[in-house]
């Protein structure tokens, strides 16, 4: 059976049309050295706060101005509401151009997945510190937030996972890069399996490094108003070490803030599971997440431990297509820059947007709600020969030849390429 605590709260369908307050809120707090934190809200919190198109063009716009005006010297990123940060991407909008049946590229999909994946790329090379207070839910395109924060809160309230698994997508929203950071093949497992974890978790998967409790937020304001942002400051007045300065501001406080947060399961459980990911190609390794003797054997205590009984019903009851796609990414991109990574992506993003599975997966996962996906493949059509041109067409550059919605990613305007020679 599939976990509805992890399917129920991914990629929220629910627009924020009700509303008539913007999807994201703006503020600035003054600091004690005449220096201004910068703070973003996602405002959606009937959807989990969900990613929307506007969302992301909001964010850029206003990162933008902030990266220019040197009074501002750090970014607060968090989710209104109590329940979650952000549990996905806003994908309503996105399912019903799925059902027009739209020429590849999908022209909605190309606008979703490029705005999402632009801010994801603006957040990584920005120029100052962006702090996210993870509190709650945070899933999908909430990790590739998350993961380009440059410090991470979490809290005792932190769930987070990457379940695209059972909605016929893959682990996207830069999730090829960071899956790929974490230890022991962890990354791989949270892809192949949306296993939800928590604050100690994240920290363990170098997805976070402080830990506060979730009524302290206003402390993190408190604590950075009071910093002196303009030690070392340049001749403009903004700050050369603000990174150096919120790291030492963010320790100071977790260190002197208790907070009680349930044990990792992924520091309890790393060698089983990078014992499972490394135990073949994909075909050995479902072999073993479909067989609960040959896990028992493994190492009974994963075996009996319902958190790993949660992530391995996830799998078997997942999409193989995405499978496939998760496990073929996750070994193709070992050496690619986050930019590469993003522009192979949006190719895969764009291929799922005009193929069966992912319409069927939020069907039934999240329309109907009847859990019950037609899955267009078994995972052994996946792997013969057939299975696997139609999984490496994925990979296709789906615009028109010479042409690609992030084309200057990959030459000298790139920001690695940039960073290289300023």
């Amino acid at each position: 059976m599939i976990d509805n605590k992890v399917t129920d709260m991914t990629n929220s369908t629910t627009p924020n049309t009700a509303s008539t307050e913007p999807c994201v809120l703006f503020a600035t707090h003054n600091t004690d050295s005449g220096h201004v934190i910068g703070e973003m809200t996602l405002n959606s919190p009937k959807s989990l706060n969900a990613l929307s198109v506007d969302m992301c063009q909001l964010m850029s716009e206003q990162l933008t101005q902030w990266q220019n005006d040197d009074k501002v010297v750090a970014i607060l990123l968090r989710g209104s509401g109590d329940k979650a940060f952000c549990a996905g991407g806003d994908i309503r909008k996105l399912y019903d151009s799925m059902l027009d049946n739209p020429p590849l590229p999908n022209p909605y999909a190309t606008e979703f997945f490029g705005s999402e994946y632009a801010l994801y790329r603006q957040m990584h090379f920005y120029n100052k510190p962006i702090i996210l207070w993870g509190n709650g839910i945070i899933m999908g395109g909430g990790m590739g937030l998350m993961a380009a924060c440059s410090h991470r809160i979490v809290t005792e309230t932190t769930k987070f996972a990457m379940p695209e698994i059972s909605i016929g997508l893959f682990p996207d929203a830069s999730g090829s890069w960071f899956l790929q950071r974490m230890p022991a093949k962890t990354g791989l497992f949270l892809g192949l399996t949306g296993a939800l974890c928590n604050g100690n978790d994240a920290q363990f998967a170098s997805l976070a490094e402080y830990a506060l409790p979730s009524d302290s937020y206003s402390q993190v304001i408190q604590a950075l108003s009071k910093v002196d942002w303009a030690t070392g400051s340049n001749t403009h007045g903004v700050t050369s070490n603000a990174s150096h300065l919120t790291s030492h501001c963010l320790a100071t406080l977790s260190q002197d803030t208790p907070i009680d947060i349930a044990p990792s399961k992924l520091a309890e459980h790393w060698q089983t599971i990078k014992e499972l990911m490394v135990s073949g190609g994909l075909k050995e390794i479902d072999a073993l997440l479909q067989d609960d003797e040959a896990i028992a054997k493994l190492d009974p205590k994963f075996a009996a431990d319902k958190w790993a009984q949660r992530a391995l019903a996830t799998y078997r009851a997942g999409c193989p297509v995405t499978a496939a796609l998760t496990y073929e990414l996750y070994h193709r991109v070992k050496d690619y820059s986050l930019e590469q990574i993003l522009y192979l992506e949006a190719n895969v993003a764009v291929h799922c947007a005009n193929n069966p599975d992912f319409k069927e997966g939020v069907r039934a996962l999240l329309i109907d709600k009847d859990k019950n996906p037609n899955w267009s493949r078994t995972l052994e059509a996946c792997l013969d020969d057939e299975g696997s041109r139609y999984i490496a067409s994925h990979f296709d550059n789906p615009y028109p030849a010479g042409e690609h919605i992030f084309a200057d990613w990959l030459g000298l305007d790139s920001f690695a390429a940039q960073s290289l020679t300023s």
